[in-house]
């Protein structure tokens, strides 16, 4: 009888932690999301201003750079002037960045600073 039980509780216990398992696989399995900025800096000063607290606002929101104003060269068309690419868990996330308070906040600073493009697109889910 106590095999009986033991048997049954180590069914239920390895059915538990393959549920959690899945569940863990299952939430990796969402795409990340790249932020893609071209930047046009407008005033130097203000940019030197703008930068550390802009990247405050992105790593508090989930945000990390992955590029940020190193070399760009064109390989089809013109290159821009400068590129970010920051890399946030999910779509949704990146989204909720740039609707923030603390992102909104920083408008009139940025449209001081610099002129931009920017776009989130999705990576390959893995």
């Amino acid at each position: 009888m106590k095999t009986q039980y033991t048997v049954a509780l180590s069914m239920l216990a390895g059915i538990a932690v393959g549920a959690v398992a899945i569940q863990g696989l299952h939430a990796q399995s969402s795409p990340k999301a790249y932020v893609v900025t071209e930047i046009e800096i407008i005033d130097q000063a203000a940019q030197n201003a703008y930068v550390p607290k802009v990247t405050e606002v992105i790593k508090s929101t989930g945000g990390t750079y992955l590029a940020r104003g190193g070399n760009t060269v064109a390989l089809e068309g013109e290159a821009p002037k400068r590129v970010t690419i920051v890399v946030y868990d999910s779509l949704a996330k990146a989204q909720a960045s740039r609707n923030s308070p603390a992102w909104a906040a920083l408008g009139a600073e940025r449209s001081k600073a610099i002129k931009t493009r920017s776009y989130v697109t999705e990576g390959l889910a893995n």
